[in-house]
C-alpha cells in the first residue's frame, strides 16, 4: 500500500548527461612517479629500460608543463631492500619540464617496487583530497612491498576531488603484472597503456602527455533555488511547494527529516516543465525540511524548514457487527485522499489490512467484517507510509441463518430455497455432496438482498447438503440436507425417419427447461449430441433427422452434467427424391426447375460442373413449400448438373445433367461517338434483364466496366460516353459472372464546342455567357480563376437542350483574371475556355452620421452592382456576415432601413451577394431614442488620422458655461469619461492629443458644467 521510493533515482540517471572518463582538468597538479628499482636495468634489444625511459621521457613532458604544477617522485634509487625508498626529486611547480628530464638522467636503479606507496604519498603531496590532482605513474614491474595497489586506487578515487592515476607498463615480464598496474587506472577513470620497446614506450608517453594536457572547462557554479511552500503542515496531507527555477531536466523537489541524506525522503515529486509540485508530508509531528535535488549530482540546491502538525483525524464504527457483514464508517479531516480505511484483528502489525477503502473526497464508507468472530480494529492508515493515524476497536459477533429447502429433490431440477435475513449480499447458497469439505461449491446463487432463489440440482443422485456461505472467507453459516433421486422419464416417436426430415418427438417427466432431445448414433457415448431441442415448458417438439442412414437413439439429456435419462430407437432411411430440368440452357440465363419428394423447406437445388463433389455450389434456391422454381445458369459453358441437395450434412439427393452453351449476341451503335454524350445503342439475343452493356477502353479486362445501360426486357437504350477521347469497346455483358458476350469498337473523339462573353466584368455582376456545339443538357458553364484544376467550378449554368445556348452566371467577388469555361458533366473535362478580367466596382453609400434608435434611416448609394446585393447596418467593425437589417439593391440607388433598438457606433454597408463582400461603408452612431442631434454646438476634424498624433478641433458653440470641454474617447465609453481632453479657453482651433491604440473613437463636445453632449464625431485612429 505505500508509495515507492526509487523513482527519484530512476530520473536522476535519465537526467544525467552520462557518466564522463576522468580526465586532469586545467587546474590539475601532476606528479610523476617513476620506477628507480633495479629491474630498470633489464635490457631490451640490447638497451637498458632505464636508458630507454630517458630518452623518451620528453614526449610525456610537452608544452602543457609550461603552466601547470608538475612535479617528479621515484621510488627504488637510493637503496636494496628497502620499502620505504620514495622520494620527491622536484615539487610541483610551473615549468619544470627541464629539471624532471636532468634529474631523471641521474637517477641510479638500485631497489624494490614500492610503487602502491608512492602513488599514494604523490596523492597526498598534491592534496587530492581538496583539489583535483593527476598522478603518472610509469613502471617495468610488479609491486613488491605486500600493498594492494587496486585497493589504493578505489581509496582515491572515493575519497579524492578529482584524482586520475595514467599508469605506462613498460617491458612487463607477465600478464599479472599488467593487470595490477591497469587497475590502478581502471579505479581512476585514466588510461593505462603497454609498451614493449622504446618506439611503444615513446608512443605511450606521447598518448599520456597528450590526455594530461586537455583542459577542460569548470563545471558552472550550480545555483542555489529558493523553494516556497506554507509553514506549516497537517501530518501525512499534501501540500504544494514551488521554485524559483528549474536548473535542469530530472531534478526534483523532496520533503526529508533534517538527518537524511540527500537521495533520502518521505516524498518527492519532478520539477520538470512546472514551477509547483504536491509533496505528502511525513506522519509524525516534528520539524522536516524541503529541498531541491539537483539530479545528476545530488546536490541539495535549496532548502526550506516546515512544521509537521499532529492530524485532528476522527474515526466512528460501531462496537460490534455481524461475521461476514458490511457495515459502515465514517471519518473526519482526512489528511490525504490515498489514505485508507481497514479492519484488521486487535493488535495486528503496523501496516495490516483486510478489507479496505480509501477514503478519497468522500467522509463515509462500508467494509466488509471477517469471517470469524473476535476482537478487530478498524484503523485509519496513511498511505504515505502504512501507519495507523486512528484505530476504533469493534468486535466481530457469529450471526445465525436459517435455510428452507425441501427435503429431496430430481437429479439436475430447479428448485427454489429459502433463507433469513442475508448477511450480505454477495454470500451465496449451494449445493454439495453430504460432508463436502469447506468452502466446496457446485452449482450456486448469490443472496443478494432476496429472501429465496433458484438453485439446480446436481445430476447425480444420492445424499447432499445446501449450505449458505459467506462470501467473506467462505464460510459455512447454514446447512440443510436433501435427497437427490432419478426422475421418470418416457420418450415417444416414429419407428424411422427419412434423413435430413423433421422428426416428431415427445416426452414426459421433464426435469428443467434447459434439457434437451437429441438424436445420435446408436450406443454413441455418454453426452454426445448432434441435432437437438430444448425442452422447456414443452411435451413435444421436432428435430431434424441426420444426412446418413441407419440406426440412431432420440435421448432425453439432463442439461446439468449433460445425462441422459431415456431414450427410443430410430431407423433413419433414404428418401425418394427427383428432379427436372431442360437438357440444354443458355450461360447466365435464368430456368425452370421442378421437384418431387421434398424433405425439409431449407434443402436447395442447385447446378455445379458434371462430377463436382457433394458440398460444392454455385448459384442456388430453396426448396421451401414449393415444387418449382427458377434457377440462375453459369456463365460459362460445358455440362453441368442440377441438383437437390438435402440441407442436412449436403447430401445429394437427385441429380440431372445439364448442356450449357453461349448465347449470340449481338450490338449495333456509331462507329464514332462524342466524349460525354449520351449515345443510342442496341442489342438482339438479350439473356437475363440483369445483363447490361457497358463502354471501357480497348483491351480493358473482361470484368471492367464503365458508364452502363441494364438490357432490361427491351432492345435498345441511353448510354454516356467517357470524356476522354480514344478507342473504346461496347460490350454486352452477363451479369452471372460479368462475362462479355458481344462487343463492338467505337471510337470517341472530342466535340467543337466555344464558350464566350465579355472581356470584363465588375466584381460580383451579373455576367452574361453563351456556348456552341453543347454536348449534353448536364453540361454547365462556369468561372473559375486563371489556372484553376481542370473541373473546378463556382457560379455555373447548365448548357441544357440544344447545340448551342446562352445564359447568365455570377462574376466573382474578388477583382482578378478569371476564365469560362465549358465543362463536360462526365468526367468534369474541360471543353473550351475564354479568359476574363473581373475589375473593381466604384460604389459608395451615404447616410446620417447620428441617428435615434428605432428611427427610419434613409440610405443612398451610388449604383447597383446585382440587383441581390444588399444594403445593411451591422455592428462596427463586425465581419461581413453579420448585421442588424437589411435590404435588396434591386434596381435602384436609395431605401430606407430602421436603425437598431441599441445605442452603440454602427456601419451603413453595400454588400455584394456574391462571397458576401463589403464594396463601402460609412459610420452612423445610433443615440438613445430620446438623445438630441448635435445640440448647441459642431465640430470639424478629420475623419481619420494616425495614432499617438496631435490633430486640429474647430468648433462653434453658443453656450457660454465656464467649463466645456473637447475629449476623445473610446467608442463604447461613458460619456463623461474619456482618453484625452482639452478644456476650451476661447481660441479655435484646439489641439487635441490621440490616442496610440488604433481604434474607432469619438470627438465629443461636452458642456461639463451643465453635464450635457453638445455635438459628436467619430474618428479613425489609425
Amino acid at each position: 500500500m505505500s508509495i515507492l521510493r526509487n523513482l527519484a533515482a530512476c530520473l536522476a540517471l535519465v537526467a544525467a548527461p552520462g557518466v564522463a572518463t576522468a580526465q586532469s582538468g586545467a587546474s590539475d597538479d601532476v606528479m610523476v612517479v617513476f620506477d628507480g628499482s633495479n629491474s630498470m636495468w633489464g635490457q631490451i634489444d640490447g638497451t637498458a629500460k632505464i636508458e630507454i625511459a630517458r630518452s623518451v621521457m620528453g614526449n610525456l613532458l610537452g608544452d602543457w608543463t609550461a603552466d601547470r604544477q608538475v612535479g617528479l617522485m621515484a621510488y627504488g634509487h637510493r637503496r636494496r631492500g628497502d620499502c620505504t625508498d620514495i622520494e620527491t626529486l622536484i615539487a610541483p611547480a610551473p615549468g619544470t619540464a627541464p629539471a624532471i628530464l636532468e634529474r631523471i638522467g641521474t637517477i641510479t636503479p638500485t631497489g624494490k617496487t614500492p610503487l602502491t606507496d608512492a602513488v599514494e604519498q604523490a596523492a597526498m603531496a598534491l592534496s587530492y583530497t581538496d583539489r583535483p590532482a593527476t598522478v603518472v605513474l610509469i613502471s617495468d614491474g610488479l609491486e613488491s612491498c605486500e600493498r594492494d595497489p587496486c585497493e589504493l586506487a578505489r581509496t582515491l578515487e572515493k575519497g579524492g576531488v578529482g584524482f586520475t592515476a595514467h599508469v605506462v607498463g613498460f617491458g612487463l615480464a607477465s600478464d599479472d603484472d599488467a593487470a595490477s598496474l591497469a587497475c590502478i587506472a581502471e579505479e581512476t577513470g585514466g588510461r593505462y597503456i603497454q609498451a614493449s620497446n622504446a618506439s611503444e614506450l615513446g608512443d605511450a608517453l606521447s598518448d599520456i602527455g597528450s590526455a594530461v594536457a586537455v583542459v577542460e572547462e569548470p563545471e558552472p557554479e550550480l545555483p542555489q533555488v529558493t523553494l516556497t511552500a506554507p509553514d506549516t503542515v497537517v501530518a501525512g496531507a499534501a501540500l504544494q511547494v514551488g521554485w524559483s527555477e528549474v536548473v535542469a531536466q530530472g531534478d526534483y523537489v523532496t520533503f526529508a527529516a533534517p538527518e537524511m541524506e540527500s537521495e533520502d525522503y518521505i516524498s518527492f515529486n519532478s520539477t520538470d516543465d512546472r514551477d509547483e509540485a504536491e509533496l505528502r508530508a511525513a506522519t509524525r509531528p516534528g520539524m522536516y525540511e524541503l529541498r531541491y535535488i539537483h539530479a545528476a549530482t545530488g546536490d541539495i540546491l535549496g532548502t526550506r524548514a516546515i512544521e509537521v502538525v499532529p492530524h485532528a483525524i476522527t474515526l466512528t464504527a460501531p462496537d460490534s457487527t455481524a461475521t461476514g457483514a458490511r457495515f459502515d464508517v465514517a471519518w473526519t479531516n482526512a489528511s490525504h485522499y490515498s489514505d485508507y480505511v481497514t479492519i484488521v484483528p486487535q493488535g495486528a502489525e503496523e501496516g495490516s489490512y483486510g478489507d479496505y477503502l480509501t477514503v478519497q473526497e468522500n467522509e463515509t464508507g462500508s467494509l466488509l467484517a471477517p469471517s470469524e468472530p473476535g476482537l478487530y480494529e478498524v484503523r485509519y492508515l496513511f498511505n504515505i507510509d502504512d501507519t495507523t493515524a486512528v484505530a476504533r476497536p469493534i468486535e466481530v459477533t457469529d450471526v445465525s441463518v436459517t435455510l428452507d429447502a425441501p427435503a429431496t429433490a430430481l437429479v439436475g431440477q430447479e428448485i427454489t430455497v429459502g433463507w433469513s435475513d442475508p448477511i450480505d449480499e454477495r454470500d451465496y447458497v449451494t449445493i454439495v455432496a453430504a460432508g463436502a469439505d469447506e468452502g466446496s461449491y457446485t452449482n450456486y446463487t448469490r443472496v443478494q438482498s432476496a429472501r429465496e432463489g433458484k438453485l439446480t440440482m446436481l445430476p447425480e443422485p444420492g445424499l447432499y447438503e445446501i449450505r449458505y456461505i459467506l462470501n467473506e472467507g467462505r464460510r459455512t453459516i447454514a446447512s440443510v440436507p436433501i435427497e437427490l433421486t432419478e426422475p421418470e422419464i418416457t420418450l415417444d416417436a416414429p419407428d424411422e425417419a427419412q434423413r435430413g426430415a423433421q422428426v416428431p418427438v415427445s416426452w414426459t417427466g421433464a426435469v428443467h427447461p434447459r434439457d434437451y432431445i437429441t438424436i445420435v448414433p446408436a450406443g454413441a457415448e455418454d453426452g454426445t449430441y448432434d441435432n437437438y431441442i430444448r425442452v422447456q415448458d414443452a411435451t413435444s417438439g421436432t428435430i431434424q433427422a441426420p444426412a446418413e442412414v441407419g440406426l440412431y437413439e432420440l435421448r432425453y439429456v439432463l442439461q446439468e452434467g449433460r445425462r441422459t435419462l431415456a431414450t427410443r430407437p430410430i431407423e433413419i432411411t433414404a428418401p425418394s427424391v427427383t428432379v427436372s430440368a431442360p437438357d440444354t440452357a443458355l450461360t447466365g440465363a435464368e430456368i425452370d426447375v421442378s421437384w418431387t419428394g421434398t424433405v425439409h423447406p431449407r434443402d436447395y437445388i442447385t447446378v455445379v460442373p458434371v462430377g463436382a463433389d457433394e458440398d460444392v455450389y454455385l448459384s442456388y434456391r430453396r426448396t421451401d413449400d414449393a415444387t418449382e422454381g427458377k434457377l440462375q445458369m453459369p456463365s460459362e459453358p460445358g455440362q453441368y448438373e442440377i441438383r437437390y441437395v438435402l440441407r442436412e450434412g449436403r447430401r445429394v439427393l437427385a441429380s440431372r445433367p445439364i448442356t450449357l452453351s453461349d448465347a449470340e449476341v449481338s450490338l449495333t451503335a456509331p462507329d464514332s461517338v462524342v466524349a460525354g454524350a449520351k449515345v443510342k445503342v442496341g442489342w438482339t439475343g438479350a439473356v437475363h434483364p440483369q445483363d447490361y452493356v457497358t463502354i471501357v477502353p480497348m483491351g480493358a479486362e473482361d470484368k471492367a466496366y464503365d458508364n452502363y445501360v441494364r438490357v432490361g426486357g427491351g432492345t435498345e437504350g441511353m448510354l454516356t460516353i467517357p470524356s476522354e477521347p480514344g478507342l473504346y469497346e461496347l460490350r454486352y455483358v452477363l451479369r452471372e459472372g460479368r462475362k462479355p458476350l458481344a462487343r463492338k469498337t467505337v471510337e470517341v473523339t472530342l466535340a467543337e464546342v466555344t464558350v464566350s462573353g465579355p472581356e470584363t466584368a465588375l466584381a460580383g455582376s451579373p455576367l452574361a455567357v453563351s456556348w456552341t456545339g453543347a454536348v449534353s443538357p448536364q453540361d454547365y458553364i462556369t468561372i473559375v480563376p486563371m489556372g484553376a484544376e481542370e473541373g473546378s467550378y463556382t457560379s455555373y449554368v447548365r448548357a441544357g437542350k440544344g447545340a448551342q445556348g446562352e445564359g447568365q452566371i455570377v462574376a466573382p467577388s474578388e477583382p482578378g483574371l478569371y476564365e469560362l469555361r465549358y465543362v463536360l458533366r462526365e468526367g468534369r473535362r474541360d471543353m473550351a475556355r475564354q479568359p476574363i478580367e473581373i475589375t473593381e466596382p466604384e460604389v459608395t453609400i451615404t447616410g446620417p452620421a447620428e441617428i435615434r434608435a428605432g428611427d427610419e434611416v434613409a440610405i443612398g448609394w451610388s449604383a447597383t452592382i446585382n440587383p441581390r446585393d444588399y444594403i445593411a447596418i451591422a455592428p462596427a467593425g463586425s465581419d461581413a456576415a453579420t448585421y442588424d437589417s437589411y435590404l435588396r439593391a434591386q434596381a435602384r440607388t436609395e431605401g430606407k432601413l430602421t436603425a437598431p433598438e441599441t445605442p452603440g457606433l454602427y456601419e451603413l454597408r453595400y454588400v455584394l451577394s456574391e462571397g458576401r463582400r463589403i464594396l463601402a461603408t460609412q459610420v452612423m452612431e445610433v443615440l438613445a431614442a430620446d438623445a438630441q442631434l448635435q445640440s448647441g454646438a459642431t465640430l470639424e476634424a478629420p475623419e481619420a488620422a494616425a495614432a499617438g498624433t496631435t490633430i486640429d478641433v474647430g468648433f462653434t458653440t453658443g453656450s457660454t458655461s465656464p467649463d466645456r470641454r473637447i475629449t476623445i474617447a473610446k467608442a463604447d465609453q461613458a460619456i463623461f469619461t474619456w482618453v484625452n481632453a482639452v478644456r476650451i479657453d476661447g481660441e479655435v482651433p484646439v489641439a487635441l492629443p490621440l490616442p496610440d491604440e488604433p481604434g474607432t473613437y469619438e470627438i465629443r463636445f461636452l458642456d461639463v458644467t451643465e453635464q450635457e453632449v453638445l455635438a459628436r464625431k467619430v474618428i479613425r485612429v489609425e
